[in-house]
C-alpha cells in the first residue's frame, strides 16, 4: 500500500500523479500499457478534484494507492476535508457543450474504473475511491464499448 498527503494546490497533484505513476511501475504495471495510462489519469483527475472543488485553505488532501497480493484489484483513493460531495455531469442525449471546461471528470473516471464512489472520512470531508480489475483485458479498460473479437469454436475449426 501506499499513502502520501500532499499539498492542496496544482504542484501537490502534479506531485501526487508522478508517485502514483512511479509505485505502479514498482508493483509491476509497466509504462505506456492500458492499464498503468488509465490508472495515471484516474489519479491525476482525482487529485486535480481535490484541488479544484476539495480544497479547504490549511488542510492536504491524501493518496492512497492498493494493490491486492492476489493480484487482482488496483485501488485508488483520493481523500480531502471539504463537506462537499462531487456531482457527476449528467449525461444528456445531446453533445455536451465543447466550450465546457469543467464537469466531465467524473465520467472519465466511470468510463476507465471498474468501480467508483464517495465515502465518509474519520474527520471531516469524503474519500472518492475507484478500482481496476487487473484481470480485465487492455480494452475493457480503455474503450468498454468496443467490440469483441468472436471466440473461437472448442474443436479449433
Amino acid at each position: 500500500m501506499f499513502t502520501q498527503r500532499f499539498s492542496a494546490t496544482p504542484r501537490g497533484a502534479r506531485l501526487a500523479r508522478l508517485l502514483a505513476s512511479h509505485q505502479f511501475t514498482v508493483w509491476g504495471i509497466p509504462r505506456g500499457t492500458d492499464l498503468f495510462d488509465a490508472a495515471v489519469l484516474v489519479v491525476a483527475e482525482l487529485t486535480s478534484n481535490a484541488v479544484l472543488h476539495g480544497r479547504v485553505p490549511g488542510r492536504d488532501f491524501e493518496l492512497v494507492l492498493a494493490y491486492d497480493d492476489e493480484g487482482d484489484v488496483l485501488r485508488i483513493e483520493v481523500s480531502d476535508t471539504h463537506p462537499s460531495r462531487p456531482v457527476p455531469l449528467v449525461r444528456t442525449a445531446s453533445e455536451p457543450d465543447p466550450e465546457e471546461e469543467r464537469g466531465r471528470g467524473l465520467l472519465l473516471v466511470e468510463a476507465l474504473a471498474a468501480r467508483w464512489g464517495v465515502r465518509e472520512r474519520c474527520g471531516p470531508g469524503k474519500t472518492v475511491w475507484a478500482e481496476f480489475d487487473l484481470r480485465a483485458t487492455p480494452a475493457d479498460l480503455l474503450d468498454p464499448l468496443a467490440p469483441v473479437a468472436p471466440a473461437r469454436p472448442a474443436n479449433g475449426t
